[in-house]
């Protein structure tokens, strides 16, 4: 139908999953609903454009990062196992089995990692593209221990004219308003090329200060854009005042990848550590450790009404 776009269930690592057709681009997208809705594979050409780790199986059973994760209801780390926000005074325990904890030992990435909760809502194609609807109420006492606001998550991805779409809304559906810090966690790669030899394009502006734990201090300062070959240059760092459609290109080997922050996502975390054949653009709704930052500086969302953010991936191949 339309230009060939198709939308299917399908299971991957023993969980619900669904898969997107673009046939005229011949794009495809797997999210995997089983597993905190993982975007799971991107190809293009037959080519995977996202890099696998573990694969979904590691990443299911053992949380070990690859694809496109969701990160949720905090984006990269908080600086303490606790936060005061909304009148809320939270104490996170180490040993919550939902929490993930990074090289210092911080909690990082939020409670979803992986999670089995989320619900297909719809699956559809047309001829403005190859959709899939998915939910999750955050609503049950475990979830809300370690970030006591209700609240619906909805997540629409969708394949449109070449082009990978992913819009989340945010609905608080409890009396307290709910602070937005969620984001994203695209591992992208250029296919049979080192990494040494990608180019790229980050519209960055200013850089966000980190302290020894790469936890944000509230400072920044003005950067020139991030251009030209990645070479031996490795990063971790956050920039913000990204302002819409933010356009982060990676390119080489005739592959151009390129990652539009559409709506709502101010902040870039650019992730590229030594030794490994990827970088990750990540859109974030606030900076790493806002929940422990001024109320203020946090966007909320009020009883009864939504957030939404939107970021997009175009993959481009030379003929």
């Amino acid at each position: 139908m339309g230009r060939g776009y198709r939308a299917e269930m399908v299971e991957q690592a023993g969980l619900p999953a669904c898969t997107l057709h673009d046939e005229a681009a011949d794009l495809h997208a797997t999210w995997l609903l089983g597993a905190g809705m993982l975007g799971a594979s991107l190809t293009h050409r037959g080519e995977q454009l996202l890099w696998q780790g573990a694969g979904a199986d590691g990443y299911a059973a053992e949380r070990k990062f690859m694809g496109i994760p969701f990160l949720h209801p905090w984006a990269n780390r908080l600086s303490t196992f606790g936060y005061r926000a909304g009148g809320h005074e939270v104490r996170l325990d180490r040993d919550n089995p939902l929490l993930l904890l990074d090289t210092n030992g911080l909690p990082i990435h939020g409670v979803l990692t992986a999670s089995r909760s989320w619900v297909a809502e719809r699956h559809f194609a047309g001829d403005d593209g190859a959709t899939l609807l998915a939910a999750l109420d955050f609503d049950r006492p475990e979830l809300l221990a370690a970030f006591p606001f209700r609240h619906r998550i909805e997540m629409e991805v969708r394949l449109r004219g070449g082009v990978l779409q992913v819009g989340t809304t945010l609905s608080a559906t409890g009396d307290d308003p709910v602070p937005v810090a969620f984001g994203f966690h695209p591992y992208l790669r250029i296919p049979g090329l080192p990494r040494a030899q990608w180019e790229v394009s980050f519209p960055v502006r200013r850089r966000l200060t980190l302290d020894q734990q790469l936890v944000p201090t509230g400072a920044s300062e003005p950067v020139k854009p991030l251009e030209g070959p990645i070479g031996e240059r490795t990063w971790d760092d956050g920039f913000d005042h990204i302002d819409p459609p933010g356009l982060f290109e990676v390119r080489g080997g005739g592959w151009t990848i390129a990652v539009y922050f559409a709506e709502g996502f101010p902040v870039a975390q650019i992730y590229a550590p030594p030794g490994e054949e990827y970088v990750c653009i990540e859109p974030m709704t606030a900076p790493a450790n806002a929940l422990n930052g001024r109320d203020s500086a946090l966007t909320w969302v009020r009883p009864g009404e939504r957030f939404s953010a939107t970021f997009c991936i175009d993959c481009q191949a030379a003929d």
